[in-house]
């Protein structure tokens, strides 16, 4: 598995990481979500993100790869959800960074993430001054933001944060050209989320209500291209080699419960970039057909 600089940070991390939000769920048992973490690790997977809002994911990382810490970096959200205090303000996210390490059974946190907070709670600052104030105790080594828009923007100017998370593929392109051009140049790390655009194909009617609408909606005219050169079961290799490899991207989360569906991400990367000329088929697609807006969900 390829491994890239995660920014200016010093850490390394592969060019696909394990979305840990699939894994939270109460209908899995331990016994399962071992085998899907310890194969992420052997299968050279050394980016797992997860979040406070993902049930039982953080506990169950801890429980499972606590042992193996060394073998990856580690990447977490909050900001929110804890009990006696108000959402967004220094203490929740000082005392969720705290909350979090004792979840995961770390010392530290590799990456942690402001969660989908609104630009005006990153100019307030001291949602900001939380994760330097824990940077400098050696609670985290990257201070990050996770999320869409104006915020995102605004994270990727900023000389506090080390990395940002966001949407990146083929029907949600947007930031690759503002914000991920702006912190990469920066030495910003950059975490690509949904590179597989919910894998919309496969639907052949509009999945009203499915977080894949807005998505299925977009490619509706790149679709017949994608049935024209693929089979159905190849469209999300095409989709998941562009994200992986897309310009300034340092790493894609994917998330599975399945160690099968796991393999076959780790060999679809593995196999390497689209040709340039595909590539750029796609990005000139989104460029002529970008509706202004993003798509991206916290």
């Amino acid at each position: 598995m390829e491994t890239r600089d995660f920014g200016k940070s010093g850490l390394r991390v592969s060019a696909l990481g394990f979305g840990a939000g699939q894994i939270g769920g109460d209908d899995l048992d331990e016994p399962e979500v071992e085998r899907v973490l310890g194969a992420a690790l052997d299968l050279g997977v050394t980016l797992i993100d997860t979040a406070r809002s993902y049930g039982r994911s953080e506990e169950r990382i801890g429980r499972h790869l606590s042992h193996r810490r060394k073998d990856f970096v580690l990447s977490t959200k909050g900001g929110y959800g804890i009990d006696g205090v108000q959402d967004w303000t220094y203490e929740a996210v000082a005392r969720g960074i705290d909350e979090a390490r004792v979840r995961l059974r770390t010392e530290f946190i590799d990456v942690f993430h402001l969660h989908s907070c609104p630009r005006e709670t990153l100019e307030r600052g001291d949602v900001v001054r939380a994760l330097d104030d824990a940077r400098a105790a050696g609670k985290i080594r990257v201070a990050a933001y996770s999320g869409e828009q104006e915020a995102l923007s605004f994270a990727a100017e900023s000389a506090s944060l080390g990395s940002v998370q966001c949407s990146v593929n083929l029907a949600d392109q947007r930031s690759l050209d503002g914000a991920i051009a702006r912190a990469t140049a920066r030495g910003m790390g950059v975490i690509g989320k949904r590179p597989l655009a919910n894998a919309a194909w496969r639907f052949d009617e509009r999945p009203r209500g499915d977080y894949a609408e807005v998505y299925w909606e977009r490619l509706q005219s790149l679709l017949p291209t994608l049935r024209a050169l693929e089979p159905a079961t190849a469209w999300a290799h095409l989709a998941l080699r562009f994200s992986a490899f897309a310009p300034g991207v340092t790493s894609v989360i994917v998330g599975t419960r399945s160690v099968e569906h796991l393999r076959a991400n780790v060999a679809v990367v593995e196999s390497g970039p689209l040709h340039p000329r595909i590539a750029e088929s796609f990005r000139a697609w989104f460029r002529a057909n970008d509706p202004g807006d993003w798509v991206g969900q916290v």
